[in-house]
């Protein structure tokens, strides 16, 4: 034993990242995971609008004609045409084809979608994602003026 030496080792300072890959992969499961069932609204109160611009102020002498499509609780359609009479029940489909005439005769025409205080929420935003559908870029809400 007397010709036996010990190599001498040169330390590295090395870090085994291994284990934190490990913990991220298992963190991001559990995130994937639990996603859906956090809660996906909050309760908000609304703020109220009490100037409130008119339609007329909103789209001004420069606008010669608009179109406002409306919608009752019971979901019945109906359609305006620079401030004529209503056309009521007729389907979304003859309000899309109505739309795009008018929006093809005026194209700076803007839209404006009316409902009733109680009309469920679902109907509007069907109304107003067909209307997108259709190539409506913009649409507008009408509202009450508070006094």
């Amino acid at each position: 034993m007397a010709g036996y030496q010990r190599k001498k080792r040169k330390m590295t300072a090395e870090i085994n990242v291994v284990p934190y890959i490990d913990v991220m992969l298992v963190l991001l499961i559990i995130f994937m995971v639990t996603s859906p069932f956090v809660t996906q609204g909050v309760d908000v109160d609304l703020p109220e609008a009490s100037n409130v611009k008119s339609a007329s102020e909103l789209m001004g002498d420069e606008a010669s004609s608009f179109i406002i499509v409306e919608i009752d609780k019971e979901g019945n359609l109906g359609l305006s045409v620079n401030n004529d009479e209503v056309q009521r029940g007729l389907s979304l489909q003859d309000i899309i084809v109505r739309v795009k005439a008018e929006r093809s005769i005026n194209p700076t025409s803007p839209v404006a979608v009316g409902g009733d205080a109680a009309t469920p929420y679902a109907e509007v935003v069907l109304l107003l994602d067909e209307l997108s559908r259709a190539g409506i870029p913009k649409v507008g809400l009408l509202t009450d003026i508070r006094e």
